[in-house]
């Protein structure tokens, strides 16, 4: 008896599974042969059966996954609005470019204007700053959290300052709250990078939920992935608006792609220098892109979603195991939590000493032997990287700390990954190429 599709489809899934099963890796592990990434993705069958599904139905743009995700997310946050885009990267491209549309009037950002954020990150925090011709006030970070203070943003504030754009360090938050109050005070738009920070909360409150807007990263590195995938997150409906747009080639109609007049005047518009009734769907109000994801990355990202809590846990035990076993080792700066804060982590942290008889390079060459993966903290010192060389830009104070990551800093794994076998040999590891160094230094 021939089989209907909908029994076509649960087989096929059902064999999806099995085959998720049989290909699962070797999760034995074997100390300097077993490689400990410093960071991941997470995938079981659901993720791998949400996949098929998807591309089973076809659907390859945007649509009812990428509508549920969005809904699901901001729900998760406890927002009005998020927008799902194909990376952090262009969520935070809209967000920055949000506030400089012209539907905000004289509000708006404008060429010139400056905005403050943080020398030591990941340069998309700071990109779209130059990308919409505003000027970056660097500010320099604290040892131990990685981020920056309300007191050296609020130096850095000028008469042309309009914004403050700054990114929480691999999962630890700066004050968030203090920071969004002085630019309520100040007059200041407040964009919170999040993207390596989900599920990190600040005084009992999630992190992303301060800013005017948030962005969120769902690169497979990050705390959810959606293979590539981003998020822009807001409680403002009418800078929700202005990025839905940007996210849409900048077009003024909201209807998703095949619908047809859901606002009921699709040829009633009188718009620009457009005639009467021009076709709602093709009048463009912002200078745009196309940034949206499509549902197949939606798919991914909604089994994800319902694991964020737990990678959150293990994240956390991780960390803290590593924080308790590396606790005291000489000539290494360990992290701290920001106070009031219960990070997410997303790395963990460690500068070497300037007087430590060792370097970072020997010590990261060390762990990398052993097939314990590395990496520093991001770009270290932005301002000087070829790429801002000759740009237009403002530092306020000094960027001592900034260097200081730059020469001496760098991190390893604490993702949902790695088991407590591998954080004790990363810690054993640590602690024996550091009490060689000491012997060798004492003869």
């Amino acid at each position: 008896m021939p089989e209907t599709a909908t029994e076509m489809k649960r087989a096929i899934l059902e064999m999806v599974r099995k085959y998720d099963r049989e290909v699962a890796p070797d999760t034995a592990f074997r100390p300097g042969i077993t490689p400990i990434l410093p960071s991941g993705a997470v995938l079981d069958e659901d993720d791998r059966t949400a996949l098929v599904e998807a591309a089973l139905s076809m659907r390859i743009a945007a649509g009812v996954s990428s509508r549920k995700f969005e809904r699901l997310f901001a729900r998760k946050l406890g927002l009005r609005k998020a927008h799902l885009t194909n990376s952090g990267s262009s969520a935070n491209l809209l967000a920055l470019g949000a506030l400089c549309s012209p539907t905000l009037g004289d509000d708006r950002l404008k060429p010139g204007d400056e905005v403050v954020t943080v020398a030591a990150g990941f340069p998309t925090t700071v990109n779209p700053i130059v990308q919409n011709q505003l000027t970056p006030v660097f500010v320099d970070i604290e040892l131990g959290t990685y981020n920056t203070t309300v007191e050296r943003v609020e130096a850095a504030i000028g008469p042309k300052t309009r914004a403050v754009m700054i990114a929480h360090a691999l999962g630890n938050p700066f004050p968030a709250r203090e920071m969004a109050e002085l630019a309520e005070e100040r007059g200041l738009f407040f964009v919170e990078d999040n993207c390596d920070a989900v599920g990190t909360t600040y005084e009992g409150r999630l992190t992303g939920t301060f800013g005017d807007l948030s962005t969120v990263s769902f690169y497979p590195a990050h705390h959810i992935t959606a293979g590539e995938g981003g998020c822009v997150l807001t409680d403002n409906l009418a800078l929700a608006r202005i990025v839905e747009s940007l996210r849409d080639w900048g077009r003024d109609c909201w209807c998703e792609p095949g619908e047809n007049d859901t606002c009921h005047k699709r040829f009633s518009y009188q718009m620009g220098t457009l005639p009467f009734g021009y076709d709602h769907k093709y009048i463009f109000s912002h200078v745009g892109y196309n940034l949206k994801a499509t549902d197949v990355q939606a798919a991914l990202a909604l089994t994800q979603l319902a694991k964020l809590d737990d990678f959150g846990t293990a994240r956390r035990a991780n960390w803290a195991r590593l924080r308790e076993g590396l606790d005291g080792v000489p000539g290494l700066l360990l992290p701290e939590p920001t106070p009031g804060s219960d990070p997410s982590w997303f790395g963990f942290v460690l500068t070497v000493a300037e007087d430590a008889p060792f370097t970072r390079a020997r010590l990261v060459d060390f762990l990398e032997s052993r097939r314990i993966g590395t990496r520093l903290l991001f770009a270290g010192n932005l301002t000087r990287h070829p790429a801002y060389l000759g740009r237009d830009f403002r530092v306020s104070g000094e960027l001592t700390n900034s260097d200081t990551v730059t020469d001496r800093t760098f991190w390893i794994g604490v993702y949902p990954g790695i088991t407590t076998e591998m954080t004790d040999y990363m810690t054993e590891s640590i602690r024996s190429f550091v009490a060689d160094q000491g012997a060798r230094r004492a003869r």
